[in-house]
C-alpha cells in the first residue's frame, strides 16, 4: 500500500520553513490533525477539514486506522519520532504506509544552544511520565536534555534534584526554540523558583551533587541499603551474580517472583530503560516497600503484581527471564515458569534451604543447566580486632529454555 499517512514536524518557527514535500502533504489531504496551535498556523484559505488532538490520544489512533487508505496528514512538533506521534503510528503501521517529515528535534535545538555534544548527553522525555525516570541518571557531571511535560515540570525536577542530593546541579529552561519568543532560565536547583515557566520548554541539566550524596550506578549490585527492605532482600554480592545470571538485554521483561524488596527486578530495569519488569509478591507491607523502592531508584515502571504465584502468572506477558528467589517448592511453580518462558529465555533459582537445594539439584538432573554455590561473608569489627560474618550460603540453578 502507498503510503496514506503523513506525520509532518514543525518547529515553533511555524509553517514558513515546510519543505515542498511537507506543503504538498497538506494541499493533498483529506483530513488535517493537529494541536489547536498547529492548526492556528494553516493559511486563512484552507478548506480541508480539520481536527484537534482528541483525548485520549489513542482515540486519535484509532480514528485514523479506521479511515486507513484516506489522505491523512498530521501535524505535530518537531521531530515525531523522537517521542513523538510517529512512534505510536510506526508501532500499528508499516513503514510503506506512512512517511514523517521531521523538523529539528528540542534535542538538537537545546544541545546548539547549550554547545553539548549530544552524542554523549542523556536525552528523555518527562512529557505524561513520572519526574523519578531521572534518577538512574543523577551522575555528577553528567549532561541531560528532558523534555518538560508542562511549565511547572522545571520547578517540579528542581525540588526532586533537591530532595535527593543534587541542589547545586545547575539547571536551563529553554522555551519555544527557534521562534519569536524563544527565551531561556537558568539557575541552580535548590534556587530555582516556584514560579512556572513556558508549557513548551525543554530542560537542560548540568548534574553537581551535595558532599556526601549517594550515587547509585546502573550496574548490578546496588548497596543494601539502597533499599527499603525488612531482612528479606537478595544480599548485594548474591544480587550482583544473580544479574549477572540472567544476562539482562535491552528491551527484555523478567519476571521477579516472591520479590521481596523488589531489587532483583530493580536492578534489571536499571541495566537500561528499555528493559521492564514484573515482581510478584504475596505480603502487602512488601509490596508497599517495592512501590517505595522503585520511586527511590529510577524505575517507576517497574510493575507489581500482588498475589501467589503460580496462581496470579497465567495472564502475564511472557517472560525473557525468570528469577525464582523464594517458594521453588510451592506445586507447580517451576512449571509455569517454564512453559511461560521464551525460547532462549534464563530461569535462575536462588534457594538457602536444604529442602530448596534437594528441589534444584532435581530440576538439574532432569533439565540439565550450571549449578553454582555462593558464600558469601563481610568483614565486621568485633572490639579492637576484624572478623568474617558469613551469610547464609546461596545454590543457585541457572536453566536456558531451547
Amino acid at each position: 500500500m502507498k503510503p496514506w499517512l503523513s506525520i509532518i514536524g514543525v518547529g515553533d518557527d511555524g509553517l514558513s520553513n515546510l519543505s515542498a514535500d511537507a506543503w504538498a502533504a497538506i494541499e493533498g489531504a483529506d483530513l488535517i490533525i493537529g494541536g489547536d496551535r498547529h492548526l492556528a498556523m494553516l493559511p486563512a484559505e484552507t478548506t480541508t477539514p480539520t481536527q484537534s488532538w482528541p483525548s485520549p490520544l489513542m482515540k486519535l489512533v484509532e480514528n485514523v486506522l479506521a479511515r486507513r487508505g484516506d489522505n491523512i496528514c498530521i501535524l505535530a512538533t518537531g521531530d515525531p519520532m523522537n517521542y513523538g506521534i510517529g512512534v505510536t503510528f510506526a508501532k500499528r503501521l508499516a513503514a510503506s504506509e506512512m512517511r514523517v517529515l521531521p523538523a529539528l528535534s528540542a534535542f538538537s535545538l537545546a544541545a546548539a544552544r547549550m554547545g553539548w555534544d549530544l552524542s554523549r548527553t542523556v536525552t528523555l522525555t518527562l512529557h505524561g511520565r513520572p519526574l523519578e525516570l531521572i534518577l538512574p541518571h543523577l551522575v555528577p557531571g553528567a549532561r541531560i536534555l528532558a523534555l518538560s511535560d508542562n511549565g511547572q515540570t522545571p520547578a517540579n525536577v528542581a525540588a526532586l534534584l533537591t530532595e535527593t542530593g543534587f541542589g547545586p546541579s545547575s539547571l536551563t529552561v529553554l522555551e519555544h526554540m527557534g521562534g519569536t519568543r524563544e527565551a531561556r532560565q537558568e539557575g541552580t536547583a535548590k534556587d530555582w523558583p516556584a514560579s512556572n515557566s513556558e508549557d513548551l520548554n525543554t530542560l537542560a541539566i548540568q548534574v553537581a551533587a551535595d558532599p556526601g550524596t549517594p550515587v547509585y550506578p546502573t550496574t548490578p549490585g546496588l548497596p543494601d541499603d539502597a533499599f527499603f527492605h525488612d531482612g528479606q532482600i537478595t544480599k548485594q554480592e548474591v544480587r550482583a551474580v544473580t544479574a549477572a545470571a540472567l544476562s539482562p538485554l535491552p528491551g527484555e521483561r523478567l519476571w521477579d517472583i516472591g520479590a521481596g524488596s523488589g531489587s532483583v527486578g530493580i536492578e534489571w530495569m536499571r541495566c537500561s530503560p528499555l528493559n521492564q519488569a514484573i515482581a510478584v509478591e504475596t505480603r502487602e507491607d512488601r509490596v508497599r516497600m517495592i512501590e517505595r523502592n522503585r520511586l527511590k531508584l529510577g524505575v517507576p515502571g517497574l510493575q507489581i503484581i500482588q498475589g501467589m504465584a503460580p496462581d496470579c502468572l497465567a495472564d502475564l506477558p511472557s517472560p525473557d527471564a525468570v528469577f525464582i528467589g523464594g517458594g521453588i517448592n510451592t506445586p507447580s511453580l517451576f512449571e509455569a515458569c517454564w512453559q511461560a518462558l521464551q525460547p532462549g529465555g534464563r530461569l535462575i533459582i536462588n534457594t538457602v534451604t536444604t529442602e530448596g537445594e534437594a528441589r534444584i539439584l532435581a530440576l538439574h538432573q532432569s533439565f540439565g543447566g550450571s549449578l553454582t554455590r555462593l558464600n558469601i561473608a563481610r568483614s565486621q569489627k568485633i572490639g579492637r580486632f576484624t572478623s568474617w560474618k558469613p551469610f547464609r550460603e546461596v545454590t543457585q540453578l541457572r536453566l536456558v529454555k531451547p
